[in-house]
């Protein structure tokens, strides 16, 4: 084990140097910048691996990358394991809160600092990296698969079409996800599921143009109109009042009940890190068992009228909100929609519009399948700490249609290189290089561990 934690070490003086590079390339999905660039970077870090590399464009939106690696000789041929991440990144914005460059990928006090460098790109450096040294040193153990997209953070809108058209391409036997990390207790943290999305986008118009203030006496106000319809949905105890919301959720089966007891939840430590003013909405309830198996409803946005410096006294013709909706097992972000729709209808709220931005389904491994449990044992053992498994993660992400296409029994769990003030989709991502290099060790060890079972 010395020896192989020596040889992750070594590596280093060339993935660090790669991660820079590629964090140094801007690869913007919401504002379509760098985009062909990064896909030109991908396809020669993996080729500079050692794999093969093809980039599908035949059903729209931003290329996906396959890229496919042969088990060495010594290798089992017969088992393969899937990697998925996405080249894409969050915009930097705002610009003005960030200490370092968004794109120098500098080095500072043993932590790297880029726009992307938590979410995703140290991931899919870490397991290249590891890939290399396991092919350096005997072969790799299995056969490896990648698929890397582009649209992630943007709610890859285009990835179920390459999943079905070429589902063949990337069956495998079980999934590492994009991404991981550990906790303010320095605990690893890995889930195995995801919870889906219903965005929603809600409008009120109210006049052709913005009025007088004036007018206040005589005519509705759009903003106060969407309000009242936003209001409606959730009362003070945060219940969602929407006629069915909850229909198609299941209770927490016993399993995970007891899993969300037994894993710590430092409330007044999550206060500290976050500047919470206000207590958690879950009162004397498991914190865990919400994060985990409660859908939400969360206004991201309003915006409405004037909002500029001093005074301005407008009656807004229109109003808008961004609202999402977390999803569980079993709920439709179509069917949220349609439920939405009915109850604002009933409500008098017929003028007000809604649409669906983006919907995602959730997506649940079986925890009693061994590949999740030789996740966790690789994980103990490369990082050499407590190890926290939960069933699924309180965001989303598109794991939903790899079940659908590649089989809803595929295993899936995530697993990465950040940390507790990782700050991804914010000013100042970071992640810690000392993590990174553990991260590689996992899944050196993951990749073999699998190939012999």
């Amino acid at each position: 084990m010395d020896v192989l934690r020596e040889l992750v070490h070594r590596q280093l003086t060339e993935a660090v140097p790669q991660l820079q590079r590629y964090c140094q390339q801007p690869s913007i999905a919401a504002q379509h910048i760098g985009m062909p660039e990064t896909v030109e970077f991908v396809v020669k870090m993996v080729t500079k691996a050692g794999g093969k590399a093809q980039v599908l464009d035949d059903c729209g939106g931003n290329p996906v990358i396959y890229a496919e690696f042969q088990a060495g000789v010594n290798g089992n041929q017969d088992k393969t394991l899937l990697f998925y991440n996405h080249y894409d990144v969050q915009p930097p914005e705002p610009l003005d809160e960030w200490t370092k460059p968004p794109f120098g990928a500098e080095i500072h006090d043993g932590k790297l600092y880029a726009r992307g460098a938590a979410d995703n790109k140290g991931e899919l450096v870490v397991r290249l990296n590891a890939i290399s040294l396991l092919m350096e040193n005997g072969g790799l153990p299995c056969n490896v698969k990648f698929l890397i997209e582009g649209e992630e953070e943007i709610g890859s809108p285009s990835l179920p079409a390459y999943l079905a058209a070429h589902a063949d391409l990337f069956r495998a036997d079980a999934c590492i996800w994009e991404f991981g990390s550990k906790n303010a207790e320095e605990q690893v943290q890995l889930v195995a599921g995801i919870k889906g999305m219903c965005y929603l986008q809600f409008w009120c118009h109210g006049a052709d143009v913005d009025l007088h203030s004036s007018n206040g006496a005589i005519v509705d106000n759009a903003a106060w109109r969407l309000v009242h319809a936003l209001a409606s949905m959730k009362d003070a105890n945060n219940r969602i009042l929407v006629d069915g919301f909850y229909d198609d959720v299941a209770p927490l089966p016993p399993e995970l009940l007891q899993m969300a007891e037994e894993q710590p939840f430092d409330e007044e430590k999550l206060r500290q890190q976050l500047g919470l003013r206000r207590p958690l909405i879950t009162g004397d309830e498991n914190p865990n068992i919400h994060l985990w198996g409660a859908p939400t409803m969360t206004i991201c946005g309003i915006e409405s009228g004037y909002t500029g410096e001093g005074s301005k006294t407008v009656l807004p013709r229109r109003a808008q909100a961004k609202v999402d909706c977390r999803l569980v097992p079993d709920q439709s972000p179509e069917d949220i929609l349609a439920k939405v729709r009915k109850h604002l209808d009933l409500h008098g709220f017929t003028d007000v519009e809604v649409s669906l931005l983006n919907g995602e389904h959730a997506y649940r491994s079986d925890l009693s399948h061994p590949f999740v449990q030789m996740v966790v044992d690789t994980a103990r053992e490369a990082y050499q700490t407590d190890v926290v498994l939960a069933p699924n993660s309180a965001g989303t992400g598109p794991m939903y249609p790899f079940g659908e296409y590649l089989g809803l029994d595929l295993p899936i769990v995530s697993t990465g290189c950040g940390w507790w003030n990782s700050r991804a989709h914010a000013p100042d991502e970071s992640i810690r290089l000392a993590d990174f290099e553990q991260a590689i060790l996992h899944m050196v060890l993951l990749m073999r561990e699998f190939g012999e079972h």
